[in-house]
């Protein structure tokens, strides 16, 4: 267990490498797939050392119920965003800041949420404090922050909590 460790460092890195040179060549052959499963297993070797405290997700399918809540919701907000934008005039738009308390305290955690929201359409991440316990984030329409805020909260930050902490 640990030479197959010691192998693949990173193991859904190694798929996601893969499948992402299978992507660029445009096309399926068993060399695209030997050598893309070869820069799979290369890269995260190599890049092993400036990984010393590799996040642990102590929940697997909690992550596969987030990525689809996450698409899902990015969905809903293309529709959203795009009644936005064609029916609401530029007056009638409330755009925000707001600021959303974090209880996440890992990094993978934090990034993860924050790419979450700027994936979103309609919200951006734009900054995270100095310490880390509050990110900044900008609504297209927000009329109540405190809505949005206790959303983001509930719907997107305690589940990262399941899967990270």
């Amino acid at each position: 267990m640990r030479l197959l460790q010691r192998m693949l460092p990173h193991p859904i890195l190694t798929l996601l490498l893969t499948l992402t040179w299978l992507l660029l060549v445009n096309g399926w052959s068993l060399n695209s797939l030997v050598f893309g499963f070869g820069l799979g297993l290369i890269i995260p070797f190599v890049t092993q050392p400036f990984w010393p405290n590799r996040p642990t997700i102590k929940r697997p399918i909690k992550v596969i119920q987030y990525v689809l809540l996450v698409l899902y919701d990015i969905v809903v907000a293309n529709v959203v965003v795009a009644k936005i934008v064609v029916f609401k005039s530029n007056d009638a738009r409330q755009p925000n800041w707001v600021t959303i308390p974090l209880e996440l305290r890992t990094p993978e955690a934090i990034t993860a949420l924050a790419g979450t929201i700027t994936m979103t359409p309609g919200t951006l991440s734009a900054d995270v404090s100095a310490e880390g316990h509050a990110l900044l984030v900008h609504c297209l329409d927000a009329p109540n922050p405190d809505e949005v805020r206790d959303e983001i909260k509930q719907r997107y930050e305690r589940r990262l909590m399941e899967i990270f902490e």
